[in-house]
């Protein structure tokens, strides 16, 4: 896709501060960081969502987060991380390229943990659960 910022990204169009690359995904320090080490990784072919990916093309991804968030812990020491995705634009995706934020988190850094994102529980629990039987 020409005109994706990340696909411009991984052609070296746009620089960025690379943390991780392999033939799959691409890692690099977002440019609009909400903690110390906030990197995004993205897949190289374009995908929207996840489920634009294959299951090969997802578990590549997943071993990306894991490798990345090791490398995070052993140069930033955080005290832990907060890792996820905004799916679709509902969900607070902008750039219309599958990422993946992983976000190194610090005692009394201020944040949040996931429950924070939404409280919003909708309808009961039961009436979900027959939802998805």
């Amino acid at each position: 896709m020409d005109s994706c910022l990340f696909c411009k990204i991984v052609a070296k169009e746009i620089p960025s501060h690379k943390v991780y690359e392999d033939s799959h995904n691409f890692a690099f320090l977002d440019i609009k960081p909400h903690t110390k080490g906030h990197t995004v990784i993205i897949p190289k072919i374009h995908a929207v969502r996840i489920f634009d990916q294959n299951d090969n093309q997802s578990q590549n991804l997943i071993l990306t987060v894991k490798r990345v968030m090791e490398l995070l812990d052993k140069k930033l020491n955080p005290d832990g991380f907060n890792v996820g995705w905004n799916h679709n634009t509902a969900a607070g995706q902008v750039v219309p390229h599958l990422h993946i934020h992983i976000m190194p988190r610090y005692i009394n850094d201020g944040g949040g943990s996931m429950h924070s994102i939404i409280k919003n529980p909708g309808p009961h629990i039961d009436e979900v659960a027959k939802l998805l039987k």
